[in-house]
């Protein structure tokens, strides 16, 4: 039974720490020893195999020096392997090699297991024999791993992780290097192979610590009697030489679909990392990614490994905070099961957590680190950045949720989404608009009918820009019978349109990023209380004792952006353009239009101004992120409330609507 497995490895275990301990013991005792040890590792499978090796590799280096007895197994398996090997080149189809595949297995399992605790190579094993054994069992072993049953590659594969923990050297092998970069990096490759290549390093990586442990404290004893110049550790040095060779490949594990994957790669980098054999800085990007894993165990893992390094090297953390960010969006689309949704950016449980949550709480305490964390962010939202709307999405989930403790930190960032949608609205608005008139005058044609369509269209145009340089005093008397209006505009709007629906389609995409950063402003604005007059006067030159308040959070707010998960989830950027589709998107030009005309309401000279201006502004923003009634923003501001009465007649036409 199993436990009777249990019982024999724990047994084999003790035996190996404790016979190279007892004084005198008998030759009978020993020899005793030895032969069940054989007999155990002939009959029983690959745990009781491991565990048998193992004791008998201490017994025999340690206290018999049997070598012969060891070296008569090793050829036992070794001949077997070799004769299988003649066999598959002569007819890899032989139903032979069928029959005789566990003793394949077998012999793999075995010849790697003895070659991890027995150098082959020494004379006391092969004699006067010029044969290199550890080239002669590399290369059989680098034969089956190419054999066609992935249960036979992955026995070869095991076997190869023993012989490099003996002969660490072999793993600079090309055909080595090729193998097991190749495997890591393929993403069509077995997940069984991908795991096996990682817990071979995984497993050398523990032995080499174990090895420099133990002599470690040899070295302590004898320290007093030796030059301290004596104490360099040259196999330390060719483990960090076998960690650069693979590191990339176990980094980019990171991103497997496949929990187990991502679990090994995770601790072969803490393992590399803990034993100094790498400079932490390149991994703290991919660490970052992996504290967004939804195992809590690899969470706290990746961002224990964060914390150690943030000790020893501060400024790391910051310094890849935004490559950090960008990754963990990838590792999420990894891990994604269900493709047609959004990868969002924040917890599915109660705490609705952002995902790089810790990520964030590392940086919030130094302010001019996190200062510049937020600005890299919201750069990304710049229309010039060119970043995928999904990414975006994933960003501001982050932004919406990370663990705010003082006012500045909102504060700041709803200061810059004004500047970054002033800047990147106006360069959005101006690109439709050249798309237009440049479309209009490539279709120009002589005939009656398009020229008085062009006519009608630049008198709409004409009067559009007289609108605009109307003073707002005057639009706001008008601005009851803007939706009346709305009408003729879209429709004018329409008929500028280019047959070529590509510059639509640019104008959808990129405004995704505009109307993220107003929902997350009006969500943040919601969660803390803020009203309009406190988010204008905003300086982030003031002194930061003046936002140094605690933040306030309301309770059930949020973060849901409908406009952008409807058009992430419509695949719009690669959908046929219909009618409807073009309606809906010049609406959303004029209601951008309109934004921008309102969007600096520290223009305004007289307090009546100012209700104008938020009425404009709220309605823009309202019917952009597809809300109801202007009043849902409106009541979140101390401002807007008192000035009610003056709008009545402005929010009548959105209530019609």
């Amino acid at each position: 039974t199993q436990n009777d497995f249990m019982v024999i490895c724990n047994v084999a275990k003790i035996l190996e720490l404790v016979v190279p301990l007892m004084e005198h013991p008998s030759e009978t005792f020993l020899a005793t020893i030895e032969e069940d040890l054989m007999k155990l590792i002939i009959k029983y499978g690959m745990t009781v195999v491991q565990h048998c090796v193992s004791c008998l590799g201490a017994v025999v280096n340690k206290v018999t020096q049997n070598y012969k007895f060891v070296w008569a197994c090793f050829n036992r398996y070794y001949g077997a392997l070799s004769k299988l090997k003649s066999q598959h080149q002569e007819d890899p189809n032989s139903t032979i090699l069928t029959a005789n595949k566990p003793a394949l297995l077998r012999s793999l399992f075995t010849v790697g297991a003895l070659c991890r605790h027995f150098d082959f190579d020494q004379e006391d094993f092969k004699g006067n024999s010029k044969v290199n054994i550890k080239d002669k069992v590399l290369e059989l072993l680098m034969y089956f791993t190419k054999h066609s049953d992935e249960e036979v590659q992955t026995k070869a594969i095991i076997g190869l992780g023993f012989a490099f923990i003996q002969h660490p050297s072999l793993m600079f092998e090309q055909e080595v290097k090729t193998l097991y970069n190749s495997i890591l990096s393929d993403k069509n490759c077995s997940v069984n192979l991908k795991i096996q290549v990682l817990k071979n390093l995984q497993t050398y990586l523990q032995e080499e610590d174990t090895r420099m442990q133990q002599a470690d404290r040899d070295w302590k004893k004898v320290a007093k009697q030796e030059d301290l110049k004596e104490m360099g550790d040259i196999s330390s040095g060719m483990s960090s030489s076998i960690m650069q060779l693979y590191l990339k490949q176990v980094l980019e594990a990171f991103f497997h679909t496949q929990s187990s994957v991502r679990h090994f790669a995770l601790n072969v980098i803490a393992l590399t990392l803990n034993q100094g054999l790498i400079h932490p800085v390149q991994c703290v990007p991919y660490l970052i990614a992996m504290g967004t894993d939804p195992e809590p165990s690899m969470r706290n893992k990746a961002d224990q490994q964060l914390v150690e390094i943030d000790k020893k090297y501060a400024g790391f953390i910051h310094m890849k905070a935004v490559a950090g960010m960008k990754m963990s969006y990838q590792v999420q689309q990894a891990i994604n099961t269900c493709p047609q949704d959004p990868v969002r950016g924040f917890r599915h449980d109660e705490s609705s957590n952002a995902l790089c949550s810790h990520l964030y709480s590392m940086i919030r305490g130094n302010r001019q680190h996190r200062r510049a964390f937020l600005i890299s962010l919201l750069n990304l939202f710049d229309d010039t950045a060119k970043t995928e709307v999904n990414m975006l999405l994933y960003i501001a989930d982050n932004l919406a949720c990370f663990p705010y403790q003082t006012q500045e930190e909102p504060l700041f960032i709803m200061h810059h989404i004004d500047i970054t949608l002033s800047v990147s609205g106006s360069n959005l608005l101006q690109s439709f608009k050249e798309s237009m008139v440049k479309d209009k005058k490539k279709e120009r044609k002589p005939s009656s009918d398009e020229e008085t369509e062009s006519d009608s269209n630049s008198g709409s145009e004409s009067k559009s820009e007289e609108e605009a340089s109307k003073p707002r005093r005057l639009r706001k008397r008008v601005d009851s019978d803007s939706d009346s209006d709305e009408e003729n505009d879209i429709n004018s709007v329409m008929k500028c349109l280019p047959e070529n629906s590509a510059p639509l389609i640019e104008f959808a995409n990129v405004s995704q990023g505009i109307l993220l950063l107003l929902m997350l402003k009006q969500h943040l604005k919601n969660l803390c209380g803020f009203s309009d007059s406190k988010i204008q006067k905003y300086s982030p030159s003031e002194s930061a004792k003046v936002y140094d308040k605690a933040i306030n959070r309301k309770t059930g707010v949020h973060f849901h952006p409908k406009q952008t998960l409807d058009f992430l989830r419509s695949d719009m950027a690669n959908s046929k353009i219909t009618e409807e589709v073009k309606r809906s998107i010049v609406k959303q030009y004029l209601d951008f239009k309109l934004l921008m005309e309102h969007l600096d309401p520290d223009e305004e000279e007289e307090d009546g101004e100012v209700s104008a201006s938020t009425n404009a502004r709220n309605k823009a923003i309202t019917s952009l992120l597809g809300g109801g009634s202007p009043k849902n923003n409106a009541a979140e501001t101390e401002d807007d409330e008192s000035d009610g009465e003056d709008r009545g007649g402005g929010t009548s036409g959105v209530r019609r609507r």
